[in-house]
């Protein structure tokens, strides 16, 4: 006999955090709270991660986790990123297909979620279609922003960020450190330049196939052409 799944349950946020770097993975994360621990959440200052230093995020991180009554983090490394897309898989879809993961996983009544697509209400129907939640009976609740506009998308995205976070930290140790990973960031540009320039392997957390990496392998490319090598 074939097991039921289980009823849905509580409030769910989801939100991502590395979808832009260079370097590193992209981590998602969902967090579950029931009604009353929610009412926690929303009067303990949780707001958009991004707004928050990495101490604050710590701190905030060890309230979530004390009131969630589930957390889910799921990661995609920058090797998985640059095997999918180099198979024609966008990273908007690997993102949607990321957060029914979790959500999956966590099965609630209700979830917010920060939409990862031009068009939030596609987002939102992409994934409560795919996921079979909606079959389920779940709302999906689709914005721009939702980090800013809804605790519990603070939450998931506070979390999402103190792991990549940690994962990041844990890089410069194996790997040196390329700063924050981001193309704005000119530690991580040059830390990509000069393995390039001195012909070292690439490792593999940093993302081949995201166009400010392909420049800068293009204009070592160029160059050396240029001078007859």
């Amino acid at each position: 006999m074939l097991s039921e799944k289980p009823s849905l349950f509580g409030t769910a946020g989801v939100d991502e955090a590395g979808r832009g770097p260079m370097i590193g993975p992209l981590v998602v994360c969902g967090v579950l709270f029931d009604d009353d621990a929610l009412r926690e959440l929303e009067v303990s200052d949780v707001r958009d991660s991004k707004t928050l230093s990495p101490k604050r995020r710590e701190q905030l991180a060890e309230i979530i986790e004390s009131h969630a009554a589930r957390i889910c983090t799921v990661h995609l490394s920058a090797a998985e990123i640059d095997e999918q897309r180099g198979r024609g898989i966008t990273l908007n879809e690997l993102g949607v297909r990321k957060f029914i993961e979790v959500l999956q996983e966590l099965r609630p009544t209700i979830a917010y979620v920060d939409a990862a697509d031009v068009k939030a209400q596609r987002f939102g129907d992409t994934i409560g279609q795919r996921s079979g939640l909606w079959d389920a009976g779940c709302n999906i609740v689709s914005e721009h922003k939702a980090d800013v506009k809804y605790p519990i998308v603070s939450a998931a995205s506070i979390m999402a960020k103190v792991e990549r976070d940690r994962m990041i930290a844990r890089f410069h140790e194996d790997y040196g450190d390329f700063g924050s990973g981001y193309p704005s960031d000119e530690k991580s540009v040059n830390y990509v330049r000069e393995l390039v320039l001195s012909g070292q392997d690439i490792p593999v957390i940093v993302r081949r196939s995201w166009e400010s990496v392909r420049r800068i392998i293009t204009e070592y490319e160029t160059k050396q052409t240029t001078l007859g090598y």
